[in-house]
């Protein structure tokens, strides 16, 4: 088994990382974390999972990203009838790249209602990371499993967060849209807790 590491807290605003930032993997790691522990990091991590700056690309089997939150009204399938198609990134229609244009210098996301862009290739997330609509635990089961999450632990999950960049637009989305709960670190924190204690989920 891969050696378990912990996450050395460091002071990251709430509203995230910028681009090109990066969050912090360091050993040491306490060999042990409670279950109930390990249950409050997961409450913490549906709550980003769940919001909408996440959950509207983890849409499953539909290629429909969503629009929700606060910022967005009623909640509803992307205007204009976008779809994203098999390939996640609308190859087979519009891409989605058309209007959320990947930006290879500073980005601005300042102005309301405009696309976002970042500097990376705008897509929906993989198939079988289906989360919008999802329960607690229906992620959860989700997101610990290999088979369902790319094959990553506990440690590749915390990779995965650091490493994409559109991920880190869902703590500063900018044009008046809520952010996602926490900040980035705070997350890849809970991640690392969850994954040590075993990656409890409620009701196992």
């Amino acid at each position: 088994m891969r050696e378990l590491v912990f996450l050395m807290a460091m002071a990251v605003a709430n509203t995230g990382l910028a681009a090109g930032e990066t969050v912090a993997i360091k050993p040491p790691l306490p060999e042990t974390v409670s279950r109930e522990d390990g249950l409050g990091a997961w409450a913490r991590i549906y709550e980003v999972t769940s919001h909408p700056r996440c959950a509207n690309c983890h849409v499953g089997a539909s290629d429909r990203p969503m629009w929700s939150g606060p910022s967005y009204g009623k909640t509803r399938p992307h205007g204009m009838n976008i779809s994203a198609g098999e390939s996640r990134i609308g190859v087979e229609f519009i891409p989605c790249a058309t209007c959320h244009v990947t930006a290879s210098g500073p980005v601005d996301n300042a102005t309301p209602h405009a696309a976002p862009k970042v500097t990376a290739d705008w897509q929906l997330a993989p198939v079988e990371a289906d989360w919008f609509g999802k329960s607690s635990r229906e992620i959860c089961i989700q997101l610990r499993d290999p088979g369902r999450n790319g094959g990553r632990d506990m440690i590749d999950l915390a990779s995965h967060l650091d490493h994409d960049v559109i991920l880190h637009w869902a703590w500063s989305p900018g044009g008046g849209r809520e952010p996602a709960p926490y900040s980035l670190q705070e997350h890849v924190n809970d991640i690392l807790i969850w994954g040590v204690a075993g990656f409890p989920c409620g009701e196992d």
